[in-house]
């Protein structure tokens, strides 16, 4: 292998650092250099490359549109190095920090219980779990796989399909108690109706009126950030609210909740998705296990 080709591969992990760790000095702390040889190098790579890859002030340092394409390019290619040295090691363990993103209703019902088996069996990983109902930049949040709903955005991205739950309006026995139970869209005036604080591409319920989908408003008295905690509020008999079938399934056989307006449901339904940045080429080993064990054991139940 030409010396050229060693020094562009260790330009790229000095680059890659000095985007995951936030700068320079942290990059040095990391590799072992001083934070002007971490500078010089990097002014180096942007000569040769011809483009700014950072936008550099005295209190932050944040990728150009042409540092993006770079770091997404250089993390793949540094992942393929690891995964060809990986399959030529014999007995090779997935080992390092997997990044993860999901919504607080999959990690709390299907994940997180999932959890102590996955490393149980890969006692070499790590898991750093934020869970957000808000679709996330994959690169600039520096995560590995999210799970996600919907139709994806960007052609960057790959998906492992992980099933589809049926969306179903419920509240509790004693919300029902107190304010009755609505029997058509007209009487969901009087009802409060639990919402998404954040802007969905369907912003409201659909409902069959007179045999056609209309999309009813849930309104903005009560509104959440995600569908976890809609759940809890319906529990509490905050109001109604309109949840994925699997989250709400035990409450419902409990009788904590009960369905409504079942006979005006269209039928839609959710799919979920395990997605990850690239084109479908090599993984990291430790990102590859986790999908298949996502594909096997995560699904939607």
């Amino acid at each position: 292998m030409s010396r050229s080709i060693i020094n562009r591969s260790g330009e790229m992990e000095i680059f890659v650092q000095v985007v995951e760790q936030g700068g320079f000095s942290q990059a040095g702390r990391k590799t072992g250099l001083t934070p002007s040889a971490v500078s010089k190098l990097i002014s180096r790579l942007e000569d040769r490359i011809g483009a700014r890859l950072f936008n550099r002030s005295t209190r932050r340092l944040e990728l150009t549109p042409e540092g993006c394409v770079y770091y997404e390019r250089a993390t793949k290619i540094l992942a393929d190095i690891d995964d060809a040295e990986s399959r030529t090691r014999i007995g090779q363990q997935p080992a390092g920090l997997i990044r993860v993103t999901t919504s607080a209703s999959y990690a709390n019902h299907v994940l997180i219980p999932l959890l102590p088996d996955f490393l149980a069996l890969y006692p070499e990983i790590r898991i750093d779990l934020a869970q957000t109902d808000l679709v996330i930049d994959l690169l600039a949040e520096r995560t590995d796989v999210a799970i996600r709903t919907g139709p994806l955005k960007s052609s960057s991205l790959v998906a492992r399909k992980l099933g589809q739950t049926q969306l179903v309006i419920v509240a509790s026995p004693h919300y029902l108690e107190r304010f009755g139970t609505p029997q058509s869209p007209a009487d969901l005036a009087s009802h409060i109706r639990i919402g998404f604080g954040y802007a969905r591409s369907m912003g409201g319920w659909p409902l069959l009126v007179e045999g056609q989908k209309t999309v009813i408003s849930t309104g903005d008295r009560v509104q959440a950030g995600d569908g976890e905690a809609m759940r809890n509020m319906a529990l509490a008999g905050v109001g109604l609210a309109r949840l994925t079938a699997f989250t709400v399934r035990e409450d419902i056989a409990a009788g904590r909740l009960l369905r409504v307006l079942e006979h005006l449901d269209t039928e839609d339904y959710e799919t979920f998705y395990a997605v990850y940045a690239g084109q479908g080429g090599p993984l990291p080993l430790r990102v590859r296990v986790l999908l298949d064990f996502l594909a096997e054991r995560g699904r939607i139940p």
